[in-house]
């Protein structure tokens, strides 16, 4: 379970690209959430070990892996958090992938279904 019932959500946002990381992470932030921000699929599998994640949203052309397989390597670590995938198309497989996100979504419905995601883990 995420921290307390009534502190911020903790989300992990993976996202090599740093200018596109910072503004999901407003986006987010300003929707309340506590947003850890990563940029590589070793800080993330890290971040998920040590800090209590509501969700993981992640990117899925990512340097040197893909979100699909990131999403592996981390139901590995913590099955019941939830991750989206956020992409501009939707890969073949989505293995281990809770939500497919299309970055082609207005930021009202992005933060729709996080609001869904998080809210049925947390509950």
């Amino acid at each position: 379970m995420c921290q307390f019932p009534f502190s911020k959500p903790v989300v992990l946002l993976v996202e090599d690209d740093r200018i596109y990381l910072e503004l999901r992470r407003k986006v987010l932030e300003k929707d309340g959430y506590r947003v850890i921000g990563v940029t590589n699929t070793e800080d993330a599998l890290d971040t998920l070990r040590e800090a209590p994640i509501c969700c993981t949203i992640a990117d899925h052309m990512l340097q040197g892996s893909t979100g699909v397989d990131l999403a592996v390597e981390m139901k590995k670590i913590k099955p019941d958090v939830p991750i989206i995938l956020f992409s501009g198309s939707m890969p073949g497989n989505l293995r281990n992938i809770d939500v497919y996100v299309n970055k082609g979504e207005p930021t009202a419905e992005f933060l729709r279904i996080v609001r869904n995601v998080v809210q049925r883990y947390r509950s």
